[in-house]
């Protein structure tokens, strides 16, 4: 029987993951469809998804057409969340990232503080800049729109830069191409907060399906069911993520969740004991922080409910 040949080995970039298949760019500029090499899964990865968009991998093409990804380079970086229905494992969201974009609606839906704060700490943690855009000002009303005023003066003096733009009808939007250009950016946040309108403005050619929000929970309907990596033309990507309804985080232990929050963290070096955890200790320089509201009641709402998740099996998914 004639054996089958052996097709050289090369390099490629992973820039679509449907769940069973991964899209790979090879070097040489040819998109190839890719499954994981068996034994791949077994190398102590505790992850839903050990191959994410924006991997660098070594791929194995054979005489069918598609290839075996049998390796990944070293990541500069990556994004992960709770598994929604495995709690000890991972979702890696995306890897080798410069930055991330959290797309944020004060209504139509609504994406709570604790849900910004769990991806914000969670970006922390893996080193990953992130902004926080406010979507669909266009339907806001007074009471929104001062909402929307007191967050972003909120998230802009811890550190975190804010913009507000309609992708409906393009309000915003020149702004926002020159802070995405020439660089790979995540795309994130609830689904219905306007994400695949948003790319269909920014990469007409991308062509994605926009969603309806279900005005009975004012909860957004999923649109994207994978990850992708979308070329802009100013340069640079976007990845595109299935919209979330909630935001567990994970490999956090207790004593490092509060350097995951900026003003929780520099505070705390006023605090009488080095091994504070900031929720009823005498002389918590944090607690008379937030009573004299110096550091936000929602924040540190956010902080406690990280806390008190390490103790439970199950990831709650409305956050």
């Amino acid at each position: 029987m004639k054996r089958k040949t052996k097709l050289k080995r090369v390099k490629g970039l992973v820039v679509k993951n449907t769940g069973s298949w991964y899209t790979v760019r090879g070097d040489d500029g040819q998109y190839i469809e890719c499954k994981i090499k068996g034994n791949f899964r077994l190398k102590e990865i505790k992850s839903t998804n050990p191959v994410a968009v924006g991997d660098h991998v070594v791929i194995e093409p054979n005489p069918e057409g598609t290839a075996f990804i049998t390796a990944i380079e070293e990541r500069k970086n990556y994004i992960v969340r709770r598994a929604s229905n495995l709690s000890k494992q991972s979702h890696i969201l995306a890897a080798n990232l410069d930055q991330a974009l959290l797309i944020v609606t004060v209504n139509y839906p609504i994406t709570t503080t604790i849900f910004i704060d769990r991806f914000l700490a969670t970006a922390e943690a893996y080193n990953i800049p992130v902004k926080l855009t406010f979507n669909k000002i266009d339907r806001y009303g007074p009471a929104d729109a001062e909402s929307m005023q007191k967050l972003m003066q909120l998230y802009t003096g811890i550190g975190y830069p804010c913009s507000a733009l309609c992708a409906k009808n393009g309000e915003g939007m020149e702004n926002l191409k020159e802070e995405l250009k020439g660089k790979i950016t995540l795309l994130s946040g609830h689904s219905g907060v306007g994400k695949s309108t948003l790319i269909n403005r920014l990469a007409p050619g991308a062509g994605l399906r926009t969603g309806l929000i279900s005005e009975y929970h004012n909860k957004g309907m999923h649109t994207t069911t994978f990850s992708e990596m979308i070329p802009l033309a100013q340069g640079g990507y976007l990845i595109d993520t299935p919209g979330i309804k909630g935001f567990g985080t994970f490999d956090m232990e207790d004593a490092e969740i509060s350097h995951y929050f900026r003003e929780i963290f520099a505070h705390s070096a006023g605090c009488r004991f080095g091994n504070c955890t900031h929720r009823h200790e005498p002389g918590c320089s944090v607690l008379k922080a937030v009573e004299e509201e110096t550091i936000s009641a929602s924040r540190y709402k956010s902080y406690i409910s990280i806390l008190k998740d390490r103790g439970e099996s199950k990831y709650r998914e409305e956050y």
